[in-house]
């Protein structure tokens, strides 16, 4: 059910295999292009998407992921979804073991700090994920537990 006691539409995901091999291929343009092609600003009713790079919890590695975003105010939020699979993203992991990260945008890089969104806040940010993905609560549904939605506060 969704938030709003609608049952969510049917979605379909693609195979893990493939959502793990197009997240490969993302990460290697945003390498090889210097981030020219395979990011991009959020604009209108369209999500942006941005490379997260955060310190592993179990190695202390540098470790990097492209996900989606809009902006909220001077913040930054996505979504810790895995693609849509059961667990939590290791990304996500990570930032609850150390939130202060890094992001790189088409504007440059910027440092952040993580934390989930909890009541009020929460809500009114998955509404506007469900402006930009109207098959959100389909997706979300495929999932076990609830979704983080993940807030990159700006730090100095």
């Amino acid at each position: 059910m969704s938030s709003d006691g609608e049952r969510p539409k049917a979605v379909r995901v693609p195979p893990r295999w493939f959502v793990r091999l197009a997240w490969s291929v993302h990460r290697g343009l945003v390498r090889l292009t210097g981030r020219r092609v395979a990011l991009w600003q959020p604009r209108g009713r369209r999500w942006g998407t941005l490379r997260l790079t955060t310190t592993g919890r179990r190695t202390g590695r540098r470790r990097s992921v492209i996900v989606a975003y809009f902006e909220d105010g001077p913040n930054l939020v996505t979504l810790a979804m895995n693609g849509w699979g059961e667990g939590e993203p290791a990304w996500w992991l990570n930032l609850r073991a150390d939130p202060d990260a890094e992001v790189e945008l088409t504007r440059g890089e910027r440092q952040v700090r993580a934390r989930a969104a909890t009541g009020a806040e929460r809500e009114r940010l998955w509404n506007r994920w469900r402006e930009l993905d109207t098959d959100l609560d389909g997706y979300a549904a495929l999932r076990p537990q609830p979704t983080a939605v993940v807030v990159l506060e700006p730090r100095a």
